[in-house]
């Protein structure tokens, strides 16, 4: 049965009046998808949501790979449920949050020390803060093709929305190219000893080739730099001990979220005791406001963090998540080359954490044909903004993705061939990030 939005639709104008852009995250805003299937999620269970008009999809990106084990994932929500009812913040430290540090510790080969926050901007801009005051150095350099590090001023100052941030601090971000040593080389030959930090994720769409990120390291090495790894994606879905453990890369420092807490708001900063204990009671140094947030440390969320890294531990998590993952793309990969739609949609990533590329008649990226694409697969109950898997993703899930998927490129290939505006409701969906509406 064809979905209808009378409900959501209703609510759109109330959601713009009261919040900025209708939405808390930009990456959830109406803007990122198309205009004629507006929703608003009540709830979800595994890989399945429900919108407000009763509309049940299956869902992929997971809340922003946010939910790994899926919606309402019962070993957590009970741990959590259990300590809400115990109270979820104190005046004095919770033993939660030492059982919590140590099995993350367990997991990350040459972490010693770890600091818990909410999101991922708050423990990557301590990282930054932390490079800068071990090192002595403002700069930082940050992968360009990248798209998100942080809301902190050092970061969003680099993007097309920068207002509100000062030209001094924009000026302190460098750029460098993801797998081209020679460009990162240049960058430290221009600014010798200034470099305080390259931060970086292991891997978004592309592979490092050629030994590039422990070559990487070594270049931060020799210069004096520190080497982070933004695991906010990779971690706890790569492998159990993030990215850094799948390529066997140990970085100064690392940050972890999203999959951390399955959904629960937990984030988390872990590296070398000697850069640590900067943010630490040591009277014999300067002290580093590295992180103290009112709810860094909420006892529910811990709790949940600590049954997600249990579950990991005694379950095969990420042996699912690769093996479902592999089983979307071929099932997709196949549809494309029937449809001979090779260079029009594709697949890129690891398949753990597949996205996809949407192009129009002359092979140019599109936000057009991806809106077309969304729009299709939407009315027949898939809520795709990537195809990044969790381990609720059933079989059945995954084949009837691959149906949906069929019918949608079928669509889509009439839209190659007669113009994406016959098919198409409403404006292209647009880049998140964009100077204007």
């Amino acid at each position: 049965m064809k979905p209808t939005f009378a409900a959501s639709a209703r609510l759109q104008s109330r959601f713009h009046q009261c919040i900025p852009g209708g939405s808390h995250t930009y990456a959830k805003g109406d803007d990122q998808y198309p205009e004629a299937t507006p929703l608003y999620v009540t709830h979800g269970k595994g890989c399945h949501v429900w919108d407000l008009d009763g509309n049940e999809y299956i869902e992929y990106g997971m809340g922003l790979r946010a939910v790994t084990l899926g919606h309402a994932f019962e070993p957590v929500v009970k741990a959590a449920s259990r300590q809400l009812e115990l109270g979820s913040n104190f005046n004095r430290p919770s033993p939660l949050e030492l059982e919590c540090a140590e099995i993350l510790l367990e997991v990350l080969p040459g972490a010693e020390m770890v600091k818990f926050a909410k999101n991922g901007s708050d423990v990557n801009d301590a990282a930054v803060k932390l490079a800068r005051a071990f090192t002595g150095r403002d700069l930082i350099a940050v992968c360009g093709e990248q798209p998100f590090f942080s809301v902190g001023d050092w970061f969003i100052g680099t993007t097309p929305m920068d207002a509100g941030i000062p030209q001094a601090v924009k000026d302190l971000t460098l750029k460098f190219r993801y797998n081209d040593l020679a460009n990162a080389k240049q960058l430290f030959q221009k600014h010798p000893g200034q470099i305080a930090a390259v931060i970086l994720e292991a891997e978004k769409d592309t592979a490092p080739t050629n030994d590039y990120l422990s070559n990487l390291r070594e270049l931060c090495r020799k210069d004096g730099a520190l080497f982070i790894f933004d695991e906010m994606i990779t971690g706890f879905r790569w492998h159990n001990g993030g990215a850094q453990s799948y390529y066997g890369i140990v970085p100064d420092l690392s940050t972890f979220g999203k999959a951390l807490g399955n959904g629960f708001a937990l984030s988390a900063l872990a590296g070398r005791r000697e850069i640590m204990r900067l943010g630490g009671l040591d009277p014999n140094q300067p002290r580093v406001f590295l992180l103290s947030t009112t709810h860094g440390a909420e006892t529910h969320a811990l709790a949940a963090g600590i049954e997600v890294m249990r579950t990991y531990q005694r379950e095969p998590v990420v042996k699912v998540l690769w093996e479902q993952g592999r089983k979307l793309a071929e099932g997709i990969n196949k549809i494309v080359a029937e449809l001979k739609m090779e260079g029009f949609f594709s697949l890129s990533g690891k398949p753990c954490c597949l996205t996809y590329n949407t192009r129009d008649t002359k092979r140019h990226p599109s936000q057009a044909f991806r809106a077309l694409f969304l729009q299709e697969t939407l009315k027949q109950g898939l809520l795709a903004p990537s195809f990044v898997v969790s381990y609720s993703h059933s079989d059945e899930d995954v084949l009837r993705t691959i149906e949906i998927v069929h019918s949608a490129l079928i669509t889509y290939r009439m839209a190659l061939e007669e113009g994406v505006e016959k098919y198409l409701k409403g404006c292209p969906v647009k880049p998140v990030f964009r100077r204007f509406k």
